[in-house]
């Protein structure tokens, strides 16, 4: 937004809510929102969809990894139409990558543990991959989770089935026990790939990702577009195109395996 004129605390103030993606809750801080009213409303997913629900008029820009047409949000990418607009970063694409960059570390074939989210957010992403790993011939143990209690067991599970390696299908709740999920992978010296680099910076021996800054970015550039007075029907929803392959030799090196150096040659950021 500063890109474009509008610095916090001098032209522009910015309040922030966060529900949870609790509905209920999501709701009530949009029809709060709406009441006063606002001038915009920026969310992920669930927030935007809440806020559409109370208002056809106030400006809302999204950010989600998933289809914001088939989640209810626009009609059309490149005429969104109504109130809302915003940018989809992909993520949910990137099974068949994902699979095969993490097969590459894989010093013999063996069974790929995959670690979802219960719920119906995470059901395309599994999807996905599921239907990238049945091309591949690749094996899968599939253990979805919904509370933190949970995650111990999972990979209890991994480790009876001879899972060797590790897929984390993205989405709010898995980020919010990344360190968790991280350490859990390091315990069972499992290789592993993430939906996101913050994964990695955190422990997390690869990801391959959309630039979640970049999207952000571009929802602050479209932000201060409407604030200046352009409609966010006339705005097609933008989509990513930067896409980063993160990996920690540091980690590597704990595993014990050396990274391709093709692969190497393809990362994007090294951490050492």
């Amino acid at each position: 937004m500063r890109e474009i004129g509008y610095v916090e605390g001098q032209n522009v103030v910015i309040e922030y809510r966060s529900g949870e993606n609790d509905p209920d809750q999501l709701t009530a801080f949009a029809t709060d929102f709406v009441r006063r009213p606002v001038a915009l409303i920026i969310g992920n997913v669930a927030s935007a969809l809440a806020a559409k629900t109370v208002t056809a008029t106030v400006p809302i820009v999204f950010a989600t990894g998933s289809d914001p047409v088939r989640d209810g949000l626009v009609s059309s990418l490149n005429r969104p139409g109504g109130n809302v607009t915003g940018v989809s970063f992909l993520a949910e694409r990137l099974g068949a990558k994902r699979l095969e960059l993490l097969r590459q570390l894989m010093a013999t074939a063996t069974n790929i543990a995959v670690l979802v989210a219960r719920g119906p957010d995470a059901a395309l992403d599994r999807q996905d991959l599921e239907a990238a790993a049945q091309t591949l011939g690749q094996p899968l143990t599939v253990s979805e989770v919904a509370t933190d209690r949970e995650f111990e067991s999972c990979f209890k599970t991994f480790g009876a089935r001879g899972a060797g390696a590790l897929m984390v299908v993205g989405g709010a709740f898995m980020f919010s026990h990344r360190e968790r999920i991280v350490a859990l992978a390091a315990q069972h010296k499992m290789l592993a790939s993430y939906p996101l680099r913050e994964y990695v910076s955190a422990g997390g021996l690869m990801s391959y990702a959309p630039s979640i800054a970049e999207a952000y970015r571009q929802v602050g550039v479209y932000a201060g577009r409407i604030l200046k007075g352009e409609k966010p029907g006339d705005l097609p929803v933008m989509q990513s195109t930067k896409f980063e392959l993160v990996l920690n030799l540091t980690t590597a090196k704990a595993l014990g395996i050396e990274i391709p150096a093709k692969l190497l040659a393809l990362a994007d950021e090294v951490i050492e």
